[in-house]
């Protein structure tokens, strides 16, 4: 599934095409995706201009002059940049087709993608209102992680997850930050002391930066506006590594099952 970097690599290279552009037409092949893309969503499309792309968690916004489009990749999702008489294919559910001649196509094989509008305060959207805070701003830092995690007997791992606690912190991701932490995926969040809140923000920062600055992680379908696969997969320090030694002590990476979800950690360099 695009995770945060997929999403933030996608908005960069959509952005220039995007921005400030107006709307000529909208065209919608199949309305059936995670939840149905509104019928009346070319009428009222067309003719505005798009005033800024924007990301909330793992939503792609497009404020326009009278409400926000709001987009999600779903699981195989991508959004591509095309001249506008490229030809459709199979598995390409929605245009938008600019004035200039530029088209934006979302091609979703899975269909949990979704295509929604609001006017309104976006932030009070139902998909958005109840997100927490976003990883690389400001006001996730260790006094806030601690306190979220005061009262939290899960596991850390699941607690970072939580799009309730801090948005973007997916399964790889996740592994990633606790390793470059030294934190173990199991320790209940309540026991973490504010160092290790402060070094956990630190490295989940970091983590995610650098696959941003990397083009993401190629899982499954997902490449950028341009079709180009992301490459912080080759870095991994322990996801998907199970039995190879550490990069840092060279004990064997262990893999268990959390949330119905694969973690993967060091037991020797995580505590």
């Amino acid at each position: 599934m695009p995770e945060l970097p997929e999403v933030e690599t996608t908005l960069r290279g959509l952005s220039p095409h995007l921005t400030s552009q107006r709307i000529a037409k909208v065209t919608i092949r199949n309305p059936h995706l995670r939840w149905p893309i509104p019928a009346n969503l070319p009428g009222i499309l067309r003719n505005q201009t798009i005033r800024r792309l924007y990301r909330r968690a793992k939503y792609l916004l497009l404020e326009c002059d009278s409400g926000t489009l709001i987009l999600h990749l779903g699981m195989s999702g991508s959004l591509r940049i095309l001249p506008a008489l490229t030809l459709p294919e199979k598995h390409d559910h929605f245009d938008l087709q600019l004035a200039n001649g530029t088209l934006m196509r979302l091609r979703d094989p899975r269909r949990f993608g979704a295509v929604l509008w609001h006017e309104g305060d976006i932030a009070r959207h139902p998909l958005l209102a109840s997100l927490g805070p976003e990883p690389l701003q400001e006001d996730f830092n260790a006094a806030y992680l601690y306190r979220a995690t005061r009262k939290r007997s899960a596991a850390i791992k699941q607690v970072i997850m939580d799009s309730h606690t801090v948005v973007g912190v997916g399964n790889i991701y996740a592994s990633e930050s606790l390793f470059h932490a030294g934190i173990r995926p199991q320790l209940a969040a309540s026991k973490l002391s504010l160092p290790r809140c402060a070094r956990l923000v630190q490295t989940i920062r970091a983590t995610l930066s650098a696959s941003i600055a990397q083009g993401g992680s190629t899982l499954r379908d997902f490449t950028d506006s341009d079709g180009k696969p992301g490459y912080f997969q080759q870095s991994y320090a322990v996801y998907g590594r199970t039995g190879d030694p550490c990069r840092v002590c060279g004990t064997p990476i262990k893999q268990i099952v959390q949330g119905q979800r694969s973690t993967f950690y060091c037991p020797n360099c995580q505590k």
